[in-house]
């Protein structure tokens, strides 16, 4: 099998539990089967892998309910953030993308506010299906990847478009790692997000759409909030996750 072909069926095993895909690979390089072969039979048992988690609700969850919704808003709270420093620093305006009035401690709230729900959003994706993880990934960065090709002339930097990604990958990270969240900490970073989100609304600075940016918080608080249970965690929440 040549190194080109072994490096593909290296990448696309990933995809299987570690046990699995060492088992699989031992045997390939036993049977000392041809590249193309080889590729078929890891991918179709990846393809029947992959098919037999998709039949729970929680990749669908984490997909396309988190993911995919949240990505776009936050895509668009990354641009609004930064037109407002633009005006408000360099004195630059976008007609594109116009801002309102909102000053520095507004600014700040914004910006707060996208490090809470990105990183929220993207504990819940971590912990919820860990499996299936490849495809909120490409699900998060299909809006980004549609504006790149749609910005034309007058839009801000192309940077602004991923300032989401780094918040949202440090959650992931802390789901994927079943790291425990209290209750407490929970239920307080809900309530500061909805603070800061009522903040802004009364005062024009938030789009009305964002509260739906709140959402993963409070599944947190509600996830960790079970006294009777002793649960303590979102992430003992989906212990056997996919």
């Amino acid at each position: 099998m040549n190194g080109f072909a072994w490096k593909l069926i290296g990448l696309v095993s990933k995809l299987l539990e570690r046990d699995e895909r060492d088992a699989v690979l031992g045997d390939l390089l036993e049977g000392d089967e041809s590249g193309w072969r080889g590729m078929l039979d890891v991918s179709g048992l990846v393809f029947r892998r992959q098919a037999a988690l998709w039949k729970s609700p929680r990749p669908w969850l984490a997909a396309f309910v988190v993911t995919f919704p949240c990505s776009y808003l936050l895509m668009r709270v990354s641009i609004s953030v930064t037109c407002t420093y633009e005006r408000l620093v360099n004195h630059k305006l976008y007609a594109c993308w116009p801002t309102g009035h909102e000053g520095f401690p507004l600014l700040l709230c914004h910006l707060v506010l996208l490090i809470a729900w990105s990183w929220s959003g993207g504990y819940i994706v971590g912990s919820v299906s860990r499996r299936t993880l490849w495809m909120s990934a490409a699900l998060s960065v299909a809006p980004v990847a549609f504006c790149l090709c749609m910005s034309g002339p007058g839009f801000p930097s192309r940077v602004c478009l991923f300032l989401f990604l780094l918040p949202a990958i440090f959650g992931v990270q802390r789901g994927l790692r079943n790291a425990p969240i209290s209750s407490r900490t929970a239920f307080l970073l809900a309530a500061t997000i909805t603070a800061l989100m009522i903040s802004a609304w009364s005062n024009q600075a938030l789009w009305v759409h964002n509260w739906a940016l709140v959402l993963p918080a409070w599944y947190l608080a509600a996830a960790t909030w079970r006294p009777r249970s002793g649960l303590r965690s979102v992430s003992h929440a989906g212990a056997g996750q996919i």
